[in-house]
């Protein structure tokens, strides 16, 4: 108990320095993973002395923390945004993970001298890129929607074949002609369970009337935490579970919608805080520099010849121009997910396991300074940054219970076809109105003759009926202007 004020004091230190080192990486233009695991080897054996060498619970800790990533990126993920992408998204987290797997491990076979079966262990492990690094960097990329959300899609479900590779892998499982057919259902399992729970949870979540707001955002992360739970229980993918989840329910009608994204995004911040500062806790700095050589030759083999062969097989089906693939190649970004990977078979007592974690810390450290420093180049050089990306209009809702009715919270963003467009041409359905917009910190009730600007925030009263087509009718305008019906915009 006297150590409590210390832990307390010195837990709040650390998470205000990494909340600080936030602003230092986006000015720098890297992912902040770097200074979060910096922290970690400061306060580990070669700065303060914090000795920490417990891989069974880096492992668990690191899995949870990757739950709640993946329930902040699911919920935070626009559907209208990743469904052009579906195809690809779902081919990069698949058949390019087999391909990675297959192309990295007879490199580091051949170049390292490993057995087969470690050699595999190291290609699933470096499989799957990390979901934290790419929602954090390419959203704030500038480039085009689908290029991102290919990416998001493949960062969020391609943790879960690599996971499943990873366990195979390390436990000695026999790999026979019944291995495709285990992966199959625990995918398929996996999807349902998220898609069934995503759907439960967002009814559910309509039809309550909890008694406070905070109670919204922390019963829809409860929702995806269960999803895991369930997944993993029914010895299917809980993370594939997760994600889906989220997506499901992060697209649906959510009351305070708006609170449950910034609550998610905290936690998620939290999250990545606790496990790249505990990864960097983890490592050793000594054996780090006895794995460099092994580190760059995996990191080079990854960046140069596994991942530009994955894309471009998986790639294949789909016209997807090759600018386009080279930067999907270059915009694999590697993070915690394969660290905590390589955790698994160290926990098993895996032969040459420690060594995999300490080259896979060197890996990701190097290929974060060469991507991370290099991703807004290569894309304004390709063509494909588009500094002037609108963002959707934000729609946030809170209900009115005993009036049947809800209060919509409108954002018009920068660039949206919602600027310059009259009241009167919103023709909002029957039972909603606006009934107040507010500019510049000062709000007016609006008339017909009002003109909607950027940065506008409207406030919409519109009975439970009226509400989805409200909804759609604002979205469909945002994108399409005052003649969207004309353009066949219906704004699902």
């Amino acid at each position: 108990m006297d150590q409590l004020p210390v832990l307390l004091g010195v837990g709040g230190i650390v998470l205000l320095a990494s909340v600080v080192a936030v602003r230092l990486s986006v000015r720098l233009g890297l992912p902040s993973l770097l200074l979060y695991l910096g922290i970690g080897v400061l306060l580990g054996e070669a700065g303060f002395g914090i000795r920490f060498e417990n891989p069974e619970l880096t492992q668990s800790l690191g899995i949870a923390a990757l739950v709640l990533i993946l329930t902040e990126g699911g919920l935070t993920t626009r559907w209208q945004a990743v469904k052009p992408a579906l195809g690809p998204g779902i081919a990069l987290s698949t058949l390019a993970v087999v391909a990675s797997v297959a192309v990295t491990g007879s490199a580091v076979h051949w170049l390292l001298g490993l057995d087969w079966r470690l050699a595999l262990l190291w290609g699933a492990v470096l499989a799957s890129t990390d979901a934290a690094a790419v929602f954090s960097v390419l959203r704030n990329a500038g480039v085009g929607k689908r290029l991102v959300g290919m990416l998001e899609l493949e960062s969020g479900l391609n943790d879960a074949p690599a996971y499943i590779a990873v366990v195979v892998l390390a436990t000695g499982s026999t790999v026979d002609w019944t291995l495709p057919l285990l992966v199959i259902y625990e995918l398929g399992a996996g999807l349902v369970i998220g898609l069934l729970l995503g759907w439960l949870g967002a009814l559910a979540l309509r039809r309550a009337a909890l008694p406070a707001t905070g109670l919204y955002p922390l019963a829809t992360v409860s929702v995806c935490v269960l999803a895991f739970s369930s997944g993993q229980l029914a010895h299917a993918s809980g993370l594939l579970a997760t994600y889906v989840a989220g997506l499901v329910l992060g697209n649906s009608r959510l009351p305070h919608r708006s609170d449950t994204l910034s609550f998610a995004e905290g936690l998620g911040w939290l999250a990545q805080i606790g496990l790249f500062v505990l990864l960097g806790l983890f490592a050793s700095p000594s054996r780090l520099l006895e794995t460099l050589v092994p580190g760059l030759v995996a990191g080079a083999v990854v960046l140069l010849l596994a991942r530009p062969l994955s894309v471009l097989l998986s790639m294949l089906p789909f016209r997807v121009p090759w600018w386009e693939q080279v930067f999907l190649s270059w915009a694999g970004l590697r993070g915690a997910v394969p660290i905590v990977l390589a955790m698994i078979p160290l926990s098993q007592g895996v032969p040459g396991a420690q060594r995999l974690v300490d080259a896979v810390f060197v890996l990701v450290i190097v290929l974060t300074l060469v991507q991370g420093a290099t991703l807004s180049p290569l894309a304004r050089v390709l063509g494909l940054a588009r500094h002037t990306e609108p963002h959707e209009v934000e729609v946030d809702s809170a209900p009115l219970d005993e009036m049947g009715a809800e209060l919509l919270q409108v954002r018009i963003q920068a660039g949206s076809r919602l600027h310059g467009v009259y009241l009167s041409e919103l023709r909002l359905p029957a039972g909603a109105t606006v009934s107040l917009v507010v500019r510049d910190g000062a709000g007016f009730t609006p008339e017909k003759t009002s003109r909607l600007q950027e940065h506008d925030q409207l406030l919409v009263v519109t009975t439970e009926r009226a509400r989805s087509a409200t909804e759609r009718r604002l979205r469909a305008v945002d994108r399409a202007g005052r003649l969207a019906r004309w353009k066949g915009e219906s704004g699902r």
